[in-house]
C-alpha cells in the first residue's frame, strides 16, 4: 500500500506532465479512458465483479449504468473547451482561460463502485487534473480493476499511468489525511463520509441523500407513468439516489396506477403485510438509532420478501406499500434503497406539493422531484416554488436526473443538492466543476451611470 505522500508526489508529477497538453491531446486522453469502461469486454469483467464483491444491483443493470454514464459523460465532453481561451466576448471585454485544479481526490460509493470512477475520472481529466480515487472497502477489488483499466488506456495513449491511482486499504484517518492534501475533494458516497469531505479543509463537492418522490398529476398517462416509475425503481435493484421511494398519485388515478403498477410486476402487500415488512426493512443499530437493514440494501424484490417471511408471486420485481397519512410521519416515506415503492393519494395539487415538501423536509431535502403531467402550470409552479435541485418531467428519474439521452442535463453520477441538501452546488457534478478559471478584464467604452434611473422611483417614494 502506497503512503498518502506517495501518491501526492505521483499524482502531481503526472498532472505537470499534461499541465501543457492541448485540447486535442487532453480529448485523446479522455476518449482513450473512457473507452476502457465502456467496451462490453471490461463493463462484462467489472459488473459481474461488483455483483460478486458487493452484493448489490444486478449484473443487467450495470452494463447499462457504465453505457449510460460512461458514454452520457464522454459524449458531454467532446467537443467542449477545457484549455486556454474557453471564451471572449469583445463587448464585455472579458476574456475566460482554463487551468486545472490540480489533485482530486474522489470518494466512491459501495452501490456504483465501477461506473461512478469512470463517470468521474473522464470529467476530472478534461481539465488536465489527476486523480485519487479511494474505493469503499465494500468495492475495493472491483474498484481497483476499474481503475487499472483507466491506467490502461493512458499508456495507450502515451500519458501518465498516475493521472489514475487508486488509494487501497485506506482506514478513515489516512482517507481524511489525503482528502488535506488533495486540492479537490468529491466525495459520492454515504453522508458521514461527505460530512468528512466538506469537514477536510479542501474545497469539496459532496453529494446529499436521496430520497426521490414523483408526482403523478390527474392528467398523467398512468400507462408511461407506472412504466418509467417501475423501470427506475428496479433499476440495479434501487442502488441510485435518484430511484423513486415515493409516489403521490392524484385520488382519481389512485387505483388505476395501482393497477397498472401490478401489469409492471409490482406486488401490494396487504395492511398486515406492511407491518411484517416494516419489521424488517428497518432495524435498530448498535448506536441505538433505527436505520435501514443492511440486509434489504439493494437487494431484489423476491429476496426482501423472503427476508421477511412473505411469499410474493414469481414475476414480482417491486414490492407496494400503500402509505398512511400525513405522510411526512410515516416511515415508508424515508429512502428504502430497494425495490419497495410507497404510494399516497392526493386531491389538489397544493396538496401533493406540500406532501412531497413534508418528506423531503425529512428526508431527501434539495435532491429532486418527479412529475407526471402535460400542464405546463404545474411545471413552472414547480420550478419556482419548490426547494429542490431537479424537476424531472415525464422520466424515470434514476436514469434521467443523472442525464440521459432524453434530456440535456449534464451526465454524471455525482449530483449536488445545494444547501438544502449541506451540499456546495445544486448542479449535477461534470467537467466544469473541475477547472479553475481566469478571468482577463480589458477596459470598454463606460458604463453609464444614472443615479436619477436606479434611485428616482425610491426617492419619489421615499424621499432621499
Amino acid at each position: 500500500m502506497q503512503s498518502v505522500d506517495e501518491l501526492i508526489k505521483n499524482a502531481r508529477a503526472a498532472q505537470r506532465a499534461v499541465r501543457n497538453y492541448t485540447q486535442e491531446q487532453i480529448d485523446e486522453v479522455c476518449v482513450a479512458v473512457a473507452w476502457q469502461l465502456y467496451n462490453d469486454t471490461n463493463i462484462d469483467i467489472l459488473a459481474r465483479m461488483a455483483v460478486e464483491e458487493t452484493k448489490y444491483g444486478n449484473y443487467e443493470s450495470k452494463i447499462i449504468k457504465h453505457k449510460r454514464k460512461v458514454g452520457g459523460v464522454i459524449a458531454d465532453v467532446i467537443g467542449a473547451k477545457s484549455v486556454g481561451l474557453i471564451e471572449k466576448n469583445p463587448e464585455t471585454g472579458i476574456s475566460k482561460y482554463a487551468k486545472p485544479v490540480g489533485v482530486v481526490c474522489a470518494i466512491l460509493p459501495a452501490t456504483n463502485p465501477t461506473a461512478t470512477p469512470g463517470s468521474n475520472v473522464v470529467s476530472i481529466l478534461k481539465g488536465r487534473n489527476a486523480v485519487i480515487f479511494r474505493p469503499s472497502s465494500r468495492g475495493a477489488k472491483c474498484s481497483k480493476k476499474a481503475i487499472d483499466f483507466m491506467r490502461e488506456g493512458l499508456k495507450k495513449v502515451g500519458a501518465p499511468e498516475n493521472l489514475v491511482q487508486c488509494a487501497e486499504d485506506m482506514d478513515i484517518p489516512t482517507t481524511n489525511l489525503l482528502m488535506q492534501k488533495c486540492d479537490l475533494v468529491v466525495a459520492t458516497g454515504g453522508g458521514p463520509m461527505v460530512r468528512a469531505a466538506y469537514s477536510s479543509g479542501t474545497p469539496s463537492y459532496g453529494v446529499g441523500v436521496g430520497n426521490a418522490v414523483a408526482i403523478v398529476a390527474e392528467d398523467a398517462d398512468i400507462q408511461q407513468a407506472a412504466s418509467m416509475i417501475t423501470s427506475s425503481k428496479v433499476f440495479d435493484n434501487a442502488t441510485s439516489c435518484s430511484s423513486e421511494n415515493s409516489v403521490i398519485i392524484h385520488s382519481s388515478l389512485y387505483k388505476a396506477m395501482i393497477e397498472e403498477f401490478k401489469k409492471n410486476g409490482g406486488y401490494l402487500c396487504t395492511p398486515a403485510e406492511r407491518e411484517i415488512m416494516q419489521q424488517t426493512l428497518w432495524v435498530v443499530n448498535d448506536k441505538g438509532k433505527q436505520t435501514i437493514n443492511p440486509k434489504v440494501v439493494a437487494q431484489h424484490a423476491q429476496d426482501v420478501a423472503r427476508l421477511a417471511g412473505l411469499s410474493i408471486p414469481g414475476d414480482a420485481k417491486m414490492i407496494l406499500i400503500e402509505g398512511t397519512l400525513p405522510a411526512h410521519e410515516d416511515i415508508f416515506s424515508q429512502e428504502k434503497l430497494c425495490p419497495v415503492l410507497t404510494l399516497y393519494p392526493y386531491d389538489t395539487f397544493d396538496q401533493a406539493l406540500d406532501m412531497y415538501t413534508r418528506i423531503t423536509l425529512r428526508c431527501g431535502y434539495g435532491h429532486s422531484v418527479g412529475i407526471h403531467t402535460f400542464k405546463s402550470e404545474y411545471i413552472e409552479r414547480m420550478g419556482e416554488t419548490l426547494d429542490t435541485s431537479r424537476v424531472t418531467v415525464r422520466q424515470p428519474m434514476a436514469a434521467a436526473n443523472g442525464g440521459h439521452a432524453i434530456n440535456r442535463m449534464p451526465s454524471t453520477t455525482t449530483l449536488g443538492c445545494g444547501t438544502w441538501g449541506k451540499n456546495s452546488t445544486t448542479e449535477n457534478i461534470h467537467y466544469k466543476h473541475f477547472l479553475n478559471i481566469t478571468w482577463v478584464n480589458e477596459p470598454v467604452a463606460p458604463r453609464e451611470f444614472s443615479e436619477e434611473k436606479i434611485w428616482g422611483e425610491y426617492w419619489k417614494k421615499y424621499g432621499k
